[in-house]
């Protein structure tokens, strides 16, 4: 499964936006100086979260981006949703309304466990918990094995 880099920087400029380091909107310059995103491609990513009624935008001197409610309400898969669409595809299509013959029959069951388990994680952690630096226990355990961390 890849991460997509506007997943990737939608999280961030959103981790971003819930840290208590800001008050009052965020102007897009500064979420991207702050986590090293293009300028340009995170005003998409802000476009699309604004869409889907992640984050709301004030123009003006003062402007900028805030979240719509509070980081605990917002977690990662709304984010990466926002930006991404369903979480897991497979050849463009959700795994559920797909239908596998034979041998490869039991596929489908294991796309379907895929999706559950990236749904457990990225539902589980919100924006207000990276802000934060504390995980959900649930996913700090998938952390723990070193196995978790090899290259595979």
């Amino acid at each position: 499964m890849r991460i997509s880099a506007r997943a990737d920087y939608a999280v961030r400029a959103a981790a971003e936006l819930a840290s208590a380091d800001h008050d009052g909107p965020v102007r897009a310059e500064t979420l991207a100086k702050a986590q090293d995103i293009p300028h340009r491609f995170l005003e998409g990513i802000l476009a699309d979260l604004r869409r889907d009624g992640l984050v709301t935008s004030q123009r003006g001197a003062g402007g900028g981006y805030t979240l719509s409610r509070p980081a605990d309400r917002i977690t990662l898969a709304d984010v990466v949703r926002a930006v991404d669409g369903p979480l897991v595809f497979v050849r463009g299509t959700r795994p559920s309304d797909l239908e596998f013959r034979g041998a490869a029959a039991p596929l489908l069951h294991v796309w379907v466990a895929l999706r559950a388990s990236v749904r457990a994680v990225l539902e589980d952690v919100t924006l207000a918990d990276l802000a934060s630096g504390t995980l959900p226990e649930s996913v700090r355990l998938l952390t723990v094995d070193d196995a978790a961390w090899e290259n595979a």
